[in-house]
């Protein structure tokens, strides 16, 4: 008999900033970035995530840090067939803030040193103009880059060109020539 592995599809929707035009306007001045993640799936229940923020330069990935992990008690066990986290990201005076809230949770501040302009940088997610996405519960996911653009020799540049392409997440600096960016994973356990 053949053993056959089948995903665990999750279904991942998105709500992105304020629905408040006079509110988006002030977060898009401050280099804000406000995106609300919704996960849902029957396989959810009883299981624990963990989000990274991964590091790359020069087309490789130099460090991972963990920006909150589940797993750490029971308290923060996914108990429902839904689960919806809002990830704040602020891009600034060289740096990069994160900042995750769950419904049980916010986590702590983090931040990273960007390697140029705070303006050159830009958060991404990979959707497209897809209204959800289906993620592999048993594999790590790249749910967000933060990036600069690939440029071309015109010297005009693009973001969605790299977001929205077919290249893995994880190869993205090496196929566009960006030195530096991050990637946000999600991780359910």
């Amino acid at each position: 008999m053949t053993n056959f592995v089948f995903a665990q599809n999750v279904k991942m929707t998105n709500n992105y900033g304020s629905e408040n035009k006079e509110i988006q306007d002030l977060i898009d001045f401050e280099n804000i970035y406000i995106e609300q993640l919704n996960f849902e799936s029957e396989n959810l229940r009883g299981r624990y995530y963990q989000i990274n923020l991964e590091e790359y330069k020069n087309g490789k990935q130099i460090k991972t840090y963990t920006l909150f992990d589940g797993s750490e008690t029971e308290y923060f066990k996914i108990d429902s067939d839904k689960e919806s986290l809002k990830f704040f990201f602020k891009l600034s005076d060289g740096k990069l803030k994160t900042y995750i809230r769950g419904k049980k949770f916010g986590s702590k501040k983090s931040y990273f040193k960007l390697n140029s302009d705070s303006d050159k940088y830009a958060l991404k997610d990979f959707f497209g103009s897809k209204k959800e996405l289906n993620i592999d519960l048993k594999k790590k996911n790249a749910v967000f880059a933060i990036i600069t653009p690939t440029i071309h020799e015109d010297g005009s540049g693009s973001y969605c060109e790299v977001a929205q392409s077919e290249i893995a997440p994880e190869k993205l600096g090496e196929h566009f020539k960006i030195p530096h960016y991050f990637l946000i994973t999600i991780t359910f356990k």
